[in-house]
């Protein structure tokens, strides 16, 4: 059955209350956001149809920074151009920044959380929607055998070689193998827009942007000797040079914070394991580390800067790819490779739903069946995604529950 069209584009308040939302639910980590959003903007409000969210989700995913944020700020920006961006970015971002910055202050205390019965429900409840995003898009994005084959080859290189680049590398070999198979195919040219606002003028501006900033800020710390400057100078240099999303940028964070003195090393894993266990992006985790800083600027003011230092890259970096993308993905041959490279995406996002969400997520029977119980709830009567986040926390609380 072909998709439906996409509906009028939300105001800016819909999408920051949509992302706000999403921020409060989305457990499970970058792929599950990722599942999440296609849920909540693509199947139930039609904002996006699904060969665009997958052109977005590659273009993320081949660029440094996390790819989840990078979506959804992608798709704010398609709907309402850079305060759409800017709204999605901050509703998905707040919720988790906010008590990751009380967490610095020492204000919560969360031991023994990795055996709630409620979070156990909430990882559970990830892995059915994941599941039920892999379905869906399996179907509109691998409709023939070639591009079904593509996805699960993409599956099985990312689960035997599960390094932070092979997603990139599928992503690219996924593409050229599209392009081998369609490019003497008639395709259509007019894919369904993705409608930004973002001239080629402003999207060379940001990349101007990114790069000047990638290289004065370092000189600037090193001249002024302002401790808030260089804390905005290396979460900056994170944010812009890391592949692989939140898990892979911890060793960076751990020799940027830890070996300078900036945060103690036993107060860094308890923010990390604490992060883990919330909704929303793991980059969140960046708050933590300048609320919980020993030197000044830390606490709310410490956790503002290395919050918008490790997100202002990788947001430029995006805002600038875009207007080149929107233009590349329109010739004949990019549509051709789009087709593999959106069968790849199927594929890590297939790879994913097994390493790491159905290996820390399902561990018996009883995790089996309320993830059933979940996924059927979703797929077949319709119920929204974040009420079943909120059904399978409580269920987990009372099944699961130790």
């Amino acid at each position: 059955m072909p998709a439906q069209p996409p509906t009028q584009p939300p105001t800016v308040a819909r999408l920051f209350l949509a992302a706000l939302r999403l921020g409060l639910t989305s457990f499970g980590g970058p792929v599950a956001h990722l599942g999440f959003f296609r849920e909540e903007f693509v199947a139930r409000r039609r904002w996006l149809d699904d060969p665009a969210y997958a052109d977005l989700v590659a273009l993320c995913q081949s660029l440094p920074g996390p790819a989840s944020s990078q979506v959804i700020f992608g798709i704010g920006l398609a709907c309402r151009g850079l305060w759409g961006g800017l709204a999605c970015w901050l509703g998905f971002t707040l919720p988790s920044a906010i008590i990751m910055t009380a967490c610095g202050y020492g204000a919560a205390n969360l031991r023994g959380l990795d055996h709630a019965g409620w979070l156990a429900g909430l990882k559970i409840a990830a892995v059915a929607v994941v599941a039920n995003a892999v379905w869906a898009m399996g179907i509109q994005l691998c409709p023939d055998r070639s591009r079904l084959t593509l996805a699960l080859f993409a599956a099985v290189a990312i689960l035997v070689w599960p390094t932070p680049h092979m997603p990139i590398l599928v992503i690219v070999v996924g593409a050229l193998l599209g392009w081998a198979r369609y490019r003497r195919i008639r395709i259509p040219t007019n894919p369904a827009p993705l409608p930004f606002t973002l001239s080629h003028a402003r999207g060379a501006a940001a990349l101007l942007l990114f790069f000047l900033l990638l290289l004065v800020l370092p000189l600037s710390a090193s001249w002024t000797h302002l401790r808030g400057l260089d804390y905005f100078s290396a979460f900056y240099r994170t944010g812009a040079l890391v592949f692989g999303g939140g898990h892979v940028v911890l060793p960076l964070l751990q020799s940027l914070v830890v070996a300078p003195g900036w945060v103690d090393p036993g107060r860094f894993v308890a923010g990390y394991g604490i992060a883990q266990a919330l909704p929303g992006p793991l980059f969140s985790f960046a708050a933590y580390l300048g609320a919980a800083a020993k030197e000044a600027p830390n606490g709310w003011q410490g956790a503002i800067i290395c919050l918008l230092g490790i997100y202002l890259s990788p947001l430029l970096l995006l805002a600038g790819a875009i207007p080149i993308w929107e233009t590349v993905r329109r010739t004949r041959s990019a549509q051709a490779g789009l087709r593999g490279a959106n069968a790849a995406v199927t594929g890590i996002l297939l790879a994913a739903l097994y390493n790491p969400l159905w290996q820390t997520s399902i561990h018996n029977g009883r995790d089996l069946a309320l993830a059933l119980a979940a996924f059927a709830t979703l797929m077949v009567w319709k119920f929204p995604a974040w009420l079943i986040v909120i059904l399978a926390a409580g269920a987990g609380q009372m099944w699961l529950g130790s």
